[in-house]
């Protein structure tokens, strides 16, 4: 590639001499047919000139081609064996490359399948959860219509409220006839729907009717003038309801009643519906000595009635423990009083006891040893006697009985046979 870049700038320099020098040759020589002449033969000189500087320019280029095909073929073939081996290792990277990949999308692939199962479980459940709703929802929309029907009786809503405010008591663990009485008569006449005791003879009474007709038209109006006057009728069936538990004799506390009766709302919702159409008809409510209880706080009511009536129970049992440690005072006194005189009467006797061991018991064995004596002395006269061919001689006692044994005589002789068994035992 050199050689002919080399060879074309001598070609190009040559030509450009030889084209110098014919043009001062042609300056200088004079015009017409040498002109001419000079022309043609400068034409021929540069045409021979042209194709011999093509000719080498040719076996220049034919020669560098070939240095060059050799060059570029043996770079090839080094770049190509590169790139091979080049090849080659992006070959295994790209194996090793793929398999980490294949792996990873087998992981991927268990992800995707488990993510798949859960949320197909997942949709299970919801769908089930949503049949449940709907069943749910359903049998509520015909629970409220039945009790709508239900409510629109007078009758039938003393009846619910009865059956809501004892599910309260219930879940409050009370016990009909234990801590509350059913439709118990008082002697006005009237007859509350609940009677609570509490300590000290004391009682609280309850009603459960309650007023709400217009209520449920105020849920089933769909105009606001007329959801507006149902409002306003079902408030003043409220403060008339009210007006009529505080007239009954629901409060006496000459008769064992407290300041304050309770009138249960069986729901929720009525009576936060009255907190916040009429703020002031629960401070009206309270002023009357009349209590409005919804069944969150008729539970606490109960639960505070419960606890006072244990305390009561617990102060009475407290009480009667300290009436039985009196008692059991007075009767400890009298049984230590007992216990000192008897240990004292023990004492006596013991002391009676040691003077018979002792003293009398020394004092008669001295009788006994006379005794002793006496019949040794007898029995020795009676054996000299004996041997002597003379009667025995006898005592003054005998003498004197005219030959009969004194009385006792005989008792004091067994008496003196049986002393040496006595004595034997004794010691």
């Amino acid at each position: 590639m050199d050689v002919l870049l080399a060879g074309m700038v001598i070609g190009a320099v040559a030509a450009g001499i030889v084209a110098g020098v014919l043009v001062w040759r042609a300056m200088r020589s004079t015009p017409g047919e040498a002109q001419k002449a000079r022309d043609e033969q400068l034409a021929a000189m540069v045409e021979q000139m042209r194709m011999s500087f093509a000719a080498l320019s040719r076996e220049a280029l034919s020669a560098n081609t070939n240095d060059f095909l050799a060059v570029a073929k043996s770079r090839l073939d080094g770049q190509a064996a590169a790139s091979a081996a080049t090849l080659e290792e992006k070959k295994k990277l790209i194996d090793v490359r793929l398999e980490e990949m294949g792996v990873r999308l087998s992981s991927l692939n268990d992800v995707i399948t488990a993510v798949e199962k859960q949320r197909m479980e997942m949709h299970g459940a919801m769908q089930k959860h949503l049949d449940t709703n709907t069943a749910a929802t359903r049998q509520l929309q015909t629970t409220t219509g039945q009790l709508r029907e239900a409510l629109a009786h007078p009758q039938r809503r003393g009846q619910w409220g009865e059956r809501m405010a004892e599910d309260v008591l219930r879940l409050a663990g009370f016990i009909e006839g234990v801590n509350y009485f059913k439709q118990e008569a008082l002697e006005g006449g009237a007859r509350p729907d609940f009677t609570f005791p509490l300590p000290g003879d004391r009682v609280v009474h309850m009603d459960v009717k309650f007023p709400l007709v217009n209520y449920l038209k105020v849920l089933d109006a769909t105009d606001e003038n007329v959801r507006a006057e149902c409002t306003l009728q079902f408030l003043r069936d409220v403060r008339s309801r009210l007006k009529e538990v505080a007239g009954r004799d629901y409060i006496d506390p000459g008769h064992g009643t407290v300041d304050y009766t309770l009138v249960f709302i069986p729901n929720e919702q009525v009576y936060g519906f009255i907190h916040e159409h009429d703020g002031t008809l629960l401070d009206d409510a309270i002023r009357t000595k009349v209590v409005l209880c919804s069944p969150l706080t008729l539970y606490a009511i109960l639960a505070v009635i419960r606890q006072a009536m244990e305390s009561f129970r617990v102060e009475q049992g407290s009480q009667r423990i300290l009436e039985l440690l009196g008692e059991f005072q007075k009767q400890w006194v009298k049984f230590v009083d007992t216990m000192e005189r008897m240990g004292r009467r023990l004492d006596d006797a013991r002391k009676e006891y040691e003077e018979m061991a002792g003293t009398r018991a020394r004092m008669l064995e001295r009788q006994l040893d006379k005794i002793e004596n006496l019949k040794a002395r007898r029995d020795e006269g009676i054996l000299d006697a004996v041997h002597q061919g003379q009667a025995p001689p006898r005592s003054d006692e005998e003498n004197g009985s005219g030959g009969h044994e004194p009385p006792g005589h005989a008792q004091l002789r067994i008496f003196d046979d049986s002393r040496p068994e006595r004595l034997a035992q004794g010691k």
